[in-house]
């Protein structure tokens, strides 16, 4: 199974996340399958960029997010936009 997850980087003490599209066997800094996005905690602004098309395309092939994934996905509004295409507005 596809999971849609973070794959920490960044040094001790200042963490940088990739969100990554990996299966679920392989471990948390290991191989993936795709990059869709990064998510930097120490900034202020502009913590999160992300591939929509990417995202929307992994979750409808079946890749299901972690919950800390789920809510960047929720705050940049991918999974309204495929609620909205899948049953209209």
């Amino acid at each position: 199974m596809v999971k849609l997850r973070l794959k920490r980087m960044g040094k001790k003490g200042h963490p940088f996340y990739r969100i990554v599209a990996a299966d679920s066997r392989s471990p948390r800094d290991g191989r993936f399958i795709e990059e869709i996005g990064t998510y930097d905690p120490m900034k202020n602004e502009n913590k999160i960029t992300l591939n929509k098309d990417a995202a929307k395309k992994w979750i409808k092939n079946g890749a299901q997010p972690t919950d800390t994934v789920r809510s960047i996905l929720s705050k940049e509004g991918v999974l309204k936009e495929l609620h909205d295409e899948k049953y209209g507005k």
